[in-house]
């Protein structure tokens, strides 16, 4: 097993510094398991691509980065199995090449399945689940070092998926997977709000996936990005609601050059190319930004939106960009979707961390009577007081995570902050 000490201590955007002294990397799972059981606390790292303590440990990082990154794909059950720490860029590739897809994609295609499985990431779509939805099985090493497979319909498979590394170290998840297809993307610009806002569903629904980039300030919508699933039998979109169809390529950030980008100007091509917005051969920024999300029930959204243009004065100063997404709902205990569809609302800050947490309680205030539910691996100020009410499994998760991990080898300051109650 190699054993380093951890060099970088810095997570992917440079924001948080992990305390733990060494990281393993097993390369086997047997390596896994001894790590594992011989470690007094213990977390999994992933690609580095959350923004908080989630993944940090007073004890050992555990990466995945070298674990049996082999693919298996049952053809006759349409789904594949794959270790935790393998991207899912990676993975799509894979995948598009064998003839078959994922459902969805989220906007950046570098981050670790383990990772984005347990933080409830995803894409968008109206009729899209999370990444997480997906997962029809999953091999968990828990704190004796033994392995735990779980599998969808088993007792409490629901409340282990969206985990947040509190159950064990996921080595393998079985993901649904369906034949690959092509998809075209589409970018329009300057938007009018209130063409949107009069037809909500209708303009979400416009495109298998839809993404609006907004600084929240003025009445445009500053680019609307449609993903069009070409096997749909639906018509393509040839306009959106006012906006203008692009006429270059176009970066989520204003100013910044589109090549990193995955293919616009309504060209089709395989999903593992369309649905992510970055290309995975690229790092698509420098890292230098902050991210913070929180979700409400579709029910919501006018009113959410809303709550967010008012406070643009605040917001627009901090923000490069926003993006505001949709989401179907699932039965996964701890998803931001839980039992609710839903819209996304992302925030992608300037690196200025002081100011940023200091305007996240309004932000969150505001958006307090839409039951908002906070993206686990991003930046927000909620604790388990606040979060316990608008999760209707949330005792159950803690009973869960208590049975499974009696003695706190999995416990971390983000856990005792948001899920236990425990002060920092």
């Amino acid at each position: 097993m190699i054993e380093e000490q951890v060099r970088d201590r810095l997570n992917w955007a440079g924001n948080y510094e992990y305390s733990a002294r060494t990281i393993e990397l097993p390369t086997t799972l047997a390596e896994l398991q001894r790590a594992v059981a011989g470690a007094t606390r213990v977390s999994a790292l992933g690609s580095r691509h959350s923004f908080n303590d989630i993944a940090d440990t007073p004890g050992t990082l555990v990466s995945l980065d070298v674990l049996d990154p082999a693919v298996e794909i049952d053809e006759a059950a349409l789904t594949v199995t794959v270790s935790a720490g393998v991207r899912y860029g990676v993975l799509a590739e894979h995948l598009q090449r064998r003839g078959f897809a994922l459902h969805n994609l989220a906007s950046l295609p570098h981050i670790s399945i383990g990772g984005a499985v347990a933080t409830a990431t995803h894409g968008s779509g109206d009729g899209n689940g999370n990444l997480a939805t997906a997962v029809v099985a999953l091999e968990l090493v828990t704190a004796s070092g033994d392995v735990l497979t779980v599998s969808k319909g088993d007792e409490d498979f629901d409340g282990m998926v969206v985990g947040l590394g509190a159950l064990g170290i996921v080595h393998r998840a079985t993901l649904r997977i369906e034949p690959s297809f092509d998809v075209r993307q589409d970018v329009f610009t300057d938007v009018p709000w209130d063409a949107v806002l009069a037809d909500y569903d209708a303009a979400t629904s416009s495109a298998y996936s839809v993404s609006l980039f907004t600084d929240w300030s003025g009445d445009t919508i500053g680019q609307a990005w449609l993903k069009s699933r070409m096997d749909s039998g639906s018509a393509v979109p040839d306009q959106f609601y006012g906006g203008a169809a692009a006429d270059r390529a176009y970066h989520p950030v204003p100013g910044v050059a589109a090549d990193h980008c995955t293919q616009q100007f309504g060209v089709p091509g395989p999903w593992s190319d369309r649905l992510a917005h970055f290309r995975l051969a690229f790092t698509p920024s420098n890292g230098e930004e902050l991210q913070t999300e929180y979700l409400v029930g579709r029910e919501h959204a006018l009113g959410a939106i809303a709550a967010m243009r008012a406070l643009a004065p605040r917001i627009t100063p901090l923000l490069q960009v926003s993006e505001v997404r949709s989401m179907a709902a699932d039965e996964l205990w701890l998803s931001n979707n839980y039992q609710r569809a839903g819209i996304g609302l992302h925030f992608t800050w300037k690196p200025a961390q002081p100011q940023v947490e200091e305007l996240l309680p309004e932000i969150e205030a505001a958006l307090a009577p839409f039951a908002m539910r906070p993206h686990w691996g991003k930046l927000f100020t909620m604790d388990a007081a606040q979060l316990a009410p608008l999760y209707p499994r949330f005792g159950d998760f803690q009973a869960l995570a208590r049975r499974t991990d009696p003695e706190g080898k999995f416990r971390n300051a983000f856990l005792d902050r948001t899920i236990f109650g425990k002060p920092a």
